[in-house]
This record gives structure tokens, sequence and C-alpha cells, in this order.
């Protein structure tokens, strides 16, 4: 099976890519396309799928850069020069031309932002906690320290986790409406006393409010696609002990 791509017109004049988990060597709960390091997947079948992402993207498979993500709000950089080791960060951002920004999720949201005009790109990992910490606006910060202007940044949010798939409790309404009562408005009833939280409305709101110049989700859910997409909940509901990655790159 070849790799199936997803693409936005938002982000035309770059190279990028929001990889399904098709197209992969890995099998059992990670078949496909599991692109996850720190899976306890087969190294070698992580590397070849790598390497395929990187092939795609027109790239060598060490120019393929990702990160050790912990949910905050820390941004890297990249540059000319190699990484030691995966920078522990949830966001990547770039000047460089030959780099692809990789970034790894399994229901929380990519996204892969672009300022064409100054040739600064980023790839960012937000969940609901990274999202609401600021994990964005720190992303479209980093980028202005290397010449990106926040209103000439188009913004791509990839799969995730749809709200008609993503029930949660009241104490995480109440965590966002205590951080601001608008937020209320992310999240609609679900059965019983649980709610369904709107991650990738959230995330176009917090990409708008950073002053880009447009943002767009390309509306597809994890969840809901286990043909297409690896998903932490899914998995977890059914018992798995691990889980595989989706990657999601951008290259100047």
């Amino acid at each position: 099976m070849s790799l199936e791509i997803l693409t936005s017109p938002l982000l035309a004049g770059t190279r990028h890519g929001f990889f399904t988990r098709r197209g992969g060597a890995s099998s059992g709960i990670y078949a496909g396309l599991n692109c996850g390091p720190g899976s306890a997947d087969q190294r070698d079948a992580v590397a070849i799928n790598r390497g395929r992402v990187a092939a795609a993207l027109e790239v060598p498979p060490e120019r393929l850069l990702s990160l050790h993500q912990t949910h905050s709000t820390t941004v890297a950089v990249a540059g000319p020069d190699p990484w030691p080791e995966r920078p522990r960060a949830d966001a990547v951002v770039t000047a460089t031309p030959g780099i692809a920004l990789g970034i790894l999720t399994a229901d929380c949201a990519p996204v892969l932002l672009a300022d064409r005009e100054q040739g600064v790109v980023a790839a960012a990992h937000a969940g609901w906690r990274g999202a609401l910490d600021g994990i964005l606006e720190a992303t479209v910060a980093a980028m202005q320290c290397l010449g990106a202007r926040p209103g000439a940044i188009r913004a791509a949010v990839g799969p995730t986790i749809s709200q008609r798939a993503y029930e949660v409790g009241p104490d995480l309404f109440e965590r966002f409406q205590a951080e601001e009562a608008d937020y209320g408005r992310f999240f609609v009833p679900g059965p019983g006393d649980r709610l369904r939280f709107d991650l990738p409305g959230f995330v176009l709101h917090r990409l708008r409010a950073a002053g880009v110049a447009e943002a767009g989700w390309i509306g597809a859910c994890t969840l809901s696609e286990p043909d297409r997409f690896f998903s932490y909940r899914r998995s977890t509901r059914a018992g798995e002990p691990d889980y595989g990655r989706l990657i999601s790159a951008i290259r100047l």
C-alpha cells in the first residue's frame, strides 16, 4: 500500500504532509506507518517508516526532525547544525532550507505553519493542555524571532480527535471556564455528566487570537477512522499496551 498524504491549500508553496497510517512497514497494533521512536514498535520498522516520509518530503532521513514531546509550551529551533538528541519540546521552527520538521500525534492536533514570504516554517503539537497553556502563541512568537510576520503566517490543523468523538469530564470544562468564561462555547453536552470538547475548534481559536492570517482544519477525525489513523483513546479503550504515532511534517 502506498503512502497516503493529506495536504492543505493554506500551505501551498511548501512541501508538507499530514501522513496517515497507510503505507508503512509496521505490524500488529502498530500496523502501517508508525513514526514514533518512543513507541515499543520494532526500531527497524520505525526507521523504514520515517525513511519513507523523508523520501516523500525529499530530504535525507537524518533531516526529518522530531521532538521528545511533553505537552509543554517549549519551542525548539532547528538550524543547519544537527541536534545531538531530540529536544524536549512541543513545537519546532526553522528558517533553514532542506530540513523537515515533524510532529507526532495520536489524537492531539498537529499544526503546521508557514510564512512563505519570509521563509519560516513550524510544526506544533497541541493537545488540550498545550493549547490552553499557550504552545501555539509560543510557536508564532518563535517564528517572529526568525523574521516571520504573524499577518503572513498560514496554519493548517491536521487529523485530530473531533468534537463528536471527544468525551471529557466536567473537570476539564471547569478548568477551561476558570481560564476564560467564553471557553465554555467549545463544549457541548454528552451522555450523563460527560461533555464533548471541540479540540480543533479551540486550536483554531488560539491560532487566530495569535494573529495568524489564516487557519483551517482539514476535517479528519483520528478516533473515527481506524483504518487511516492511530488513536491513543481508541487503543486505550481496546486495552492495547501501546499505540502508533502519526507524523505531520513541513519543510521550506
